[in-house]
């Protein structure tokens, strides 16, 4: 059996999604969100972990326009993906929106679950973001087919060392483990850690192929359905 490890935005699920929705939603609603919650210990743990990292002790006003414009320019950083998960939270819980997923991505996950095998997900986003993702998604609640959830506390996803921590964490050999995603980098830094790889080459995120030396010798799909989990 193969244990699947896979990226969520991009490979699951549009980027589009994440860039267009649950990003600005995150910004418009994160000073009305720290205005009211600021004083919970797990919110306030990473408001004060920002505020350690800008410099000190300042003002909550200042911690919010930091991570806007970490949110404006992309930024992975743990405390902005652990405060946007508790905003996107709320948004799910308020049936603001659902998370997109693509229909041969939802359906391949579901097979290979119920074909027995393991998989887990790892992702830039928190993983309770995961969760919420995954359990609120446009294909129903997705979550319960997942064992595992790794996010960048476990390293960055372009450093082979994170694949040879969650390899550990899973218990199998890394051969054993495939890897989906739609970034080369990522694939080659879990090539190295020994995983097996796929590059997910959606037409509706990547208009323009990626072909010959662009897929960085991975093996290339456009969807789930040409996933052939005997290959290796």
């Amino acid at each position: 059996m193969k244990t699947i490890l896979t990226d969520i935005e991009g490979t699951t699920s549009s980027i589009s999604f994440v860039k267009d929705v649950l990003f600005p939603y995150a910004r418009k609603a994160l000073p009305g969100f720290v205005a009211a919650r600021a004083r919970e210990p797990e919110v306030r743990r990473w408001l004060d972990a920002v505020a350690t990292e800008i410099g000190g002790a300042c003002q909550d006003d200042l911690v919010v326009e930091t991570l806007q414009g970490w949110i404006d320019a992309d930024r992975k950083h743990t405390a902005l993906k652990a405060l946007q998960g508790m905003v996107w939270k709320d948004g799910y819980g308020r049936a603001d929106f659902r998370a997109h997923i693509y229909p041969d991505a939802a359906d391949a996950l579901r097979r290979w679950h119920a074909a027995g095998h393991s998989m887990s997900v790892y992702s830039s986003g928190s993983v309770p973001a995961q969760k919420l993702f995954f359990g609120n998604s446009a294909a129903g609640d997705l979550q319960p087919l997942f064992s595992q959830w790794f996010d960048t506390e476990v390293g960055g996803k372009r450093e082979a060392d994170s694949y040879r921590r969650i390899v550990a964490a899973l218990g199998v050999p890394a051969g054993d483990v495939l890897f989906l995603s739609d970034v080369v980098e990522e694939l080659d830094a879990a090539r190295e850690a020994g995983l097996g790889t796929v590059l997910v080459d959606r037409r509706e995120d990547y208009p323009q192929p990626r072909l010959g030396a662009d897929t960085g010798g991975h093996r290339r799909v456009e969807t789930f359905d040409a996933i052939d989990l005997a290959a290796g």
